[in-house]
């Protein structure tokens, strides 16, 4: 009985959960009541996954017009925002990257310049998985054939280099001597495998936590960095335009860098042990020196295989740098940015969205090779050169799903102000203003952290980010104080295989267990918490000038 409630239990959630919190709406006939059971069913249906994240994403669509929360044409409109049509150009971006490869030729350089010293390539091999495990299966190749060389020459002698054979004993039985060996222990073969089992999970786990912490680099890195930036703009739409691209780099990528450095290390120790002579390559012998040759001779094959860099490549890579210039110069802060040119009123019109999209059309639009008049196929047909991107690749590589999830968090946001939920919320938060805000902001960023193992980073910022800016508000507190710093903090998914994708990846080549990936994760997720709680107390200050409550946070009901 209970295999089968276990089966079926999707259809036992989604049907048992709404009857079990419909008293809430109809006990308290409140919008604020009527839109927390609408937050109830999505947070625990996206918990759960009951229903696919996408499909419960709509349910703001049928929930809010019935309660008189919001009209219909109100709810669609928050669907297709500007962040989206960001995530939407960002995408179509990587796919004409990945579509000809030239995220595979950037780490193979980035390997060749590395190099296959162990501690490094701990640190940089996020996007080549397969890659990274040919070098360490030859690596690990050229280690047995050094050690069967050697116990090659130790058996025209005396000893085995292989097994230690301990000491007879010599056991009286009925009367007779009986030699008795004891049993064998592990020998330089064994402890080689479980080295090179150890080396390969310390790799595995430094692709999957350097993805998740590489993107929290850029306004467009993860997807919700784009939820915070479409909650800002949704929830506070007279802030100026603080959080752009160049503000979330200036504060995210020293970050991310710390982060980085800080999880290598700890991976290193965890893996490779604190030998860092050794892991760093230094004072190698001849064999383990050509076998650091062959590991990097694969690397170098796979990188000449892909032949000198085509048309294509060259014109992705250059709207790419296009692209992050415009981004950056936009709206420096420091300085006018070219925006203004386009301005009208003193307004500028152009976002971010705006550039990317504007990259992304002419993707369609520039041919993927140099054009050539007369060129013919074998049956005479004129050949036209394809555009460096098809609908037919994006419609098969683009995430619509995300585009989907993302609207129904901003619908669900709007939602909670218009019905007056975020400030309730915010207004039983005020006894926090009692607690140094250091301790709110790290008390907030590991609740998060633990709570995104379990779902969706896009629920749990979704689903956070509203009640976190009311509570700001409430206390007096620059909203950015709290949404920057929990935002970051729901990309530290490092315990369980389900948490990302990219745990799940790594976790889908079989040489990880979880508890290797929790007792990794748990000491790296901690990591996490304090160095972003460091970075929104130092440097996060002055640039986005969080010691002051911003007028644009300021609602009618506010007594800051």
């Amino acid at each position: 009985m209970w295999r089968e409630i276990l089966a079926h239990r999707n259809y036992l959630i989604t049907l048992l959960t709404p009857l079990l919190f419909l008293p809430l709406p109809l006990v308290l006939p409140y919008k604020e009541a009527q839109c927390g059971y609408t937050i109830i069913l999505m947070a625990l249906f996206w918990c759960t996954e009951a229903l696919p994240l996408a499909v419960t994403a709509l349910f703001p669509v049928v929930l809010f017009p019935m309660m008189g929360i919001m009209d219909s044409t109100s709810v669609c409109m928050e669907y297709l925002k500007d962040t989206n049509m960001l995530f939407i150009g960002g995408l179509l971006v990587a796919i004409a990257v990945e579509h000809w490869d030239l995220h595979r030729r950037i780490a193979l350089r980035v390997l060749l310049i590395v190099g296959v010293r162990p501690a490094l390539n701990t640190a940089t091999t996020a996007m080549m998985v397969p890659i990274a495990h040919a070098v360490l299966e030859q690596l690990h190749k050229s280690e047995q054939e050094r050690l069967s060389a050697k116990q090659s020459v130790a058996k025209n002698g005396t000893v085995n280099g292989a097994f230690e054979l301990q000491e007879t004993a010599h056991q009286q039985a009925n009367g007779h001597v009986v030699t008795v060996e004891k049993e064998k222990v592990p020998g330089e073969h064994q402890q080689l495998e479980q080295k090179h089992q150890t080396f390969c999970k310390g790799m595995s786990l430094a692709v999957c936590y350097a993805a998740s912490i590489g993107g929290i680099a850029t306004l467009t890195g993860t997807t919700p960095n784009l939820v915070m930036k479409g909650q800002m703009d949704d929830l506070f739409p007279n802030n100026g335009n603080v959080v752009n691209f160049a503000s979330w780099f200036s504060f995210a990528f020293p970050t991310m860098v710390l982060l980085l450095a800080f999880s290598w290390v700890w991976l290193l120790l965890l893996f490779l042990g604190s030998d860092f002579r050794k892991n760093f390559g230094c004072g190698a012998n001849d064999s383990e020196r050509e076998g650091s040759r062959m590991a990097y001779g694969i690397i170098k094959s796979e990188h000449q295989a892909l032949g000198p860099m085509k048309f294509s490549e060259i014109a992705i890579l250059s709207l790419f740098v296009i692209l992050v210039l415009l981004w950056f110069t936009r709206e420096p802060g420091f300085m006018p940015g070219w925006a203004m040119a386009f301005s009208r009123e003193g307004k500028s019109y152009i976002t971010d969205a705006t550039v990317v999209i504007f990259i992304s059309l002419l993707l369609f639009l520039i041919p993927s090779e140099i054009p050539r008049c007369g060129l013919r196929s074998s049956t005479n047909q004129i050949q036209v050169t394809p555009a460096l991107l098809d609908w037919q690749t994006v419609n098969r590589k683009m995430p619509w799903n995300i585009v989907i999830l993302l609207g129904g968090g901003f619908a669900l946001a709007k939602g909670s102000e218009a019905s007056g939920l975020s400030e309730w919320l915010g207004s039983k938060l005020t006894p926090l203003q009692t607690i140094p805000h250091p301790a709110i902001a790290f008390l907030l960023c590991l609740l998060v952290a633990i709570f995104t193992e379990c779902t969706s980073n896009v629920a749990t910022t979704t689903l956070f980010l509203p009640i976190l800016a009311s509570m700001a508000q409430a206390i007096c507190l620059n909203p950015l104080y709290v949404m920057l710093p929990c935002t970051l903090s729901a990309s530290l998914a490092f315990m369980l295989p389900v948490a990302t994708p990219p745990n799940a990846i790594v976790f889908s080549y079989g040489q990880l267990r979880v508890i290797d990936m929790v007792k990794a994760g748990c000491v790296l997720n901690l990591l996490g918490v304090l160095t972003i709680t460091l970075a929104i107390n130092t440097w996060g200050f002055p640039l986005f000038d969080l010691a002051q409550f911003p007028s644009w946070a300021n609602s009618t009901s506010s007594q800051c």
